[in-house]
C-alpha cells in the first residue's frame, strides 16, 4: 500500500483536518501530515510553526501510521524527499474543488506520477475552516465542537487574552 502527503499550514488544525487524516490512515500504508511554514500565506499564520506542528502531532497521538513532519518549497519536491505516493487533499464545498484542482493539475505537470486523491469532508465538517475557527473563537463563540482541547485553550489565549 502506499505512502500520502497531507499537506496544509493548519493553522490551527481542526477536527475537519483530523477526519480527513484518520480516514486516509485507513487507506493508505503511512501518512505524513506535512505542515507548511506559509510564512506569506494571508499575511501569515496566527500560530507558530512550532505550535501547529505541537497540535498537529497532539491530535493524531492515537495513529500509529501518521507522522507530523514540517516543509518548505514546493510540495512535490517534499513528496518526492518522503518517498510519498500520493497527495492527499480534503474537499468540502464546491468552492474548494476549483483551487484545488488546479493546484493538482500543476503538480501533476511538475510531477506526473504522484497522485492526488480527494478525501470529501463528511457533512458535519463540510464548512469548517479555521479561519471561521479563529473568526468565532476572537468573538467568544465556541469552538468546542470544531478543535481540540489544546487548540480551544491556545486559541482562548492568543484571541481574547484578558
Amino acid at each position: 500500500m502506499p505512502v500520502a502527503l497531507i499537506p496544509g499550514t493548519y493553522d490551527p488544525i481542526t477536527l475537519g483536518h483530523l477526519d480527513v487524516i484518520e480516514r486516509s490512515a485507513q487507506i493508505f500504508r503511512y501518512i505524513y501530515v506535512g505542515v507548511a511554514a506559509s510564512a506569506k500565506k494571508g499575511g501569515g499564520p496566527l500560530f507558530s510553526l512550532a505550535e501547529r506542528l505541537k497540535f498537529a502531532t497532539l491530535a493524531v497521538a492515537h495513529l500509529n501510521n501518521v507522522e507530523v513532519v514540517s516543509f518548505t518549497g514546493l510540495l512535490v519536491d517534499f513528496a518526492s524527499a518522503i518517498n510519498a505516493d500520493a497527495i492527499v487533499k480534503g474537499l468540502r464545498a464546491v468552492t474548494d474543488f476549483e483551487s484545488e484542482f488546479q493546484q493538482a493539475s500543476l503538480n501533476y505537470h511538475l510531477k506526473p506520477d504522484l497522485e492526488t486523491v480527494f478525501i470529501m469532508a463528511t457533512p458535519q465538517h463540510m464548512y469548517l475552516s479555521s479561519s471561521m475557527v479563529k473568526e468565532i473563537a476572537s468573538l467568544g463563540g465556541d469552538i468546542s465542537g470544531w478543535v481540540t482541547e489544546p487548540v480551544q485553550e491556545a486559541l482562548r489565549k492568543k484571541l481574547r487574552p484578558s
